[in-house]
């Protein structure tokens, strides 16, 4: 079924409104969660509101809090999410990044202790958006490790996402890399469960360290793991989100005494950089959009339209998705529904957002 943005976006609202969240909070929440639907991203989008209400009945996430300033030095800032919405104080805590990077020409943001913080891409948008080059590396602490190390035949860490925005030129948009270092993220596991998909080959291994297809040893205790992408070369990059996330924010690397019941825990390193800083910003753009250009230029390979850089096939999804609506499998849209009553939304309510009239045109 598909779902206009409009209506899944008040859904979402709503649900995270009756569960205990500040009607402000929500909307933006829903916003950016839709935002990752649009984008192509049903992993980080509304399938993740379940997770959320959970964490709130449970005491793992609090709806009211907002970033913690534990220690700063100028250009080098430490905050604490508190258990806060990932959405808000990410937010938040990039806010302030952004404002140091403008008077120091970079910033190092380290944050721990945020409740799931979407969309890493997000972040690094958010300082391209103000004009700033953003690296991130983010670790991800959970109810129990869901990523398995390169030659390891069991889960050691999560899905550890990396990010680098680049701000968009007069020419090209915003270059944007977005990815779990996992050869597919846990939400995309859920939706080929939920859906009765199967994931691609090489990307899941059964409690016997076997290789499988069937995204149904993630759940139900079954003891499966993912794999790193790329082998090798993704391990040792969620190593880095682990160590330059975790340990350096004080929020941990993950260890078996850190896993709480119902609490997905994010901490993140953010580093800014002015593209101006050695007053080159205009012969830094020319010279993107040079490259770009020539990228782009290869022939298509046969069966491939055009080469796409990162954050093109997220434009494309995005305006297709904004038109025609935004499809949602019948496993998410029943764990929708479900979570919807549990947090005391209306039916009628439910039933106007989510039933056929909530179809896109």
């Amino acid at each position: 079924m598909k779902i206009s943005a409009e209506h899944l976006t008040a859904l979402a609202t709503s649900i995270l409104i009756h569960a205990g969240g500040q009607p402000d909070a929500a909307q933006r929440i829903a916003t950016r969660l839709v935002s990752a639907n649009l984008t192509g991203h049903d992993s980080h989008g509304v399938g993740m509101i379940p997770a959320y209400v959970d964490g709130i009945f449970a005491g793992t996430l609090d709806p009211d809090a907002s970033v913690d300033v534990v220690q700063d030095k100028g250009p080098f800032l430490l905050v604490d999410g508190q258990r806060g919405f990932g959405h808000i104080v990410a937010e938040q805590a990039m806010d302030l990044a952004i404002q140091r990077a403008r008077t120091n020409h970079f910033a190092v943001l380290s944050l721990r202790n945020s409740f799931h913080l979407g969309r890493l891409g997000d972040w690094g948008a958010m300082a391209a958006e103000a004009g700033f080059i953003c690296i991130l590396y983010a670790n991800v602490q959970s109810s129990r490790p869901l990523v398995a190390p390169f030659g390891g035949s069991d889960g050691r860490f999560v899905t550890n996402p990396y990010c680098t925005a680049i701000p968009a030129t007069d020419t090209h948009p915003m270059f944007l890399l977005d990815m779990a270092t996992s050869k597919i993220a846990m939400g995309k596991a859920r939706v080929a469960h939920l859906s009765g998909k199967q994931v691609p080959e090489g990307s899941l291994i059964d409690a016997q360290g076997n290789p499988t297809t069937d995204p149904s040893v993630m759940f139900d205790d079954a003891g499966g793991a993912l794999t790193t992408f790329g082998d090798h070369k993704g391990f040792g990059l969620a190593l880095l989100g682990d160590i330059l996330g975790g340990s350096f924010s004080g929020g941990g690397a993950y260890l078996p005494e850190r896993e709480v019941p119902l609490s997905i825990t994010n901490n993140m390193l953010a580093i800014l950089i002015d593209p101006d800083v050695f007053g080159m910003a205009q012969a830094f753009g020319v010279d993107m959009d040079r490259y770009t250009d020539w990228v782009k230029a290869s022939p298509p390979a046969p069966g491939v339209d055009a080469v796409q850089l990162p954050g093109d096939p997220e434009r494309r999804s995005a305006q297709d998705r904004q038109a025609n609506g935004i499809f949602v499998d019948a496993g998410t849209r029943a764990h929708l529904v479900e979570t919807a009553t549990r947090a005391g939304v209306p039916q009628d309510q439910i039933d106007a957002l989510i039933a056929p009239a909530g179809v896109a045109p």
